[in-house]
């Protein structure tokens, strides 16, 4: 059965509830591998919110990406997301970071997909959790493993924005 890579997010109240329950909701689509540590971390962007709640797990799916996607997208509605701008509060974001060794882009008009996600690898609220439970997986594009992109993060950073909850 394929592994897709998941990143959670939560920034409303109560944001560990919520990444909480998502998990245990992702059972409905495959079964939950792994679950990284939940980490702390600010917003980017819209800055004038909560901090995050985040965390990675490891889904055997038997769903392809576009149609998980969409039951991602689904599942967001059902756990009391609603649209508000970019960057800002949500009670619960679902995204795919990795699907197996899959380099992918599928242009959907409602879901437009990025396999690899695009930007992974700028954000330390992803790399983190994922260096706990992947810190050996090569990214299929970049050609470099996750502890080595968290690395290479951290050394242009004045200072790390995220920690262990």
């Amino acid at each position: 059965m394929p592994k897709a890579v998941l990143s959670l997010g939560s920034n409303l109240a109560p944001a560990k509830e919520n990444i909480d329950r998502a998990i245990q909701a992702l059972s409905a689509l495959g079964t939950v591998k792994e679950v990284a540590p939940y980490i702390v971390s600010k917003p980017e962007g819209f800055t004038e919110q909560p901090d995050f709640i985040n965390t990675v797990v490891i889904l055997s799916t038997p769903y392809e990406p576009l149609p998980l996607l969409k039951k991602l997208k689904a599942l967001e509605t059902q756990l009391g997301r609603t649209p508000t701008f970019p960057n800002g509060p949500r009670v619960i974001d679902l995204d795919i970071l990795f699907y197996d060794d899959q380099i992918l882009f599928v242009d959907d008009e409602h879901f437009p997909l990025f396999i690899p996600h695009p930007r992974l690898q700028e954000r330390e609220f992803v790399l983190k959790p994922l260096s706990y439970i992947l810190s050996d997986y090569v990214h299929p594009k970049l050609g470099k493993p996750v502890y080595r992109l968290y690395r290479e993060l951290m050394k242009k950073k004045a200072q790390p924005d995220c920690r262990i909850l």
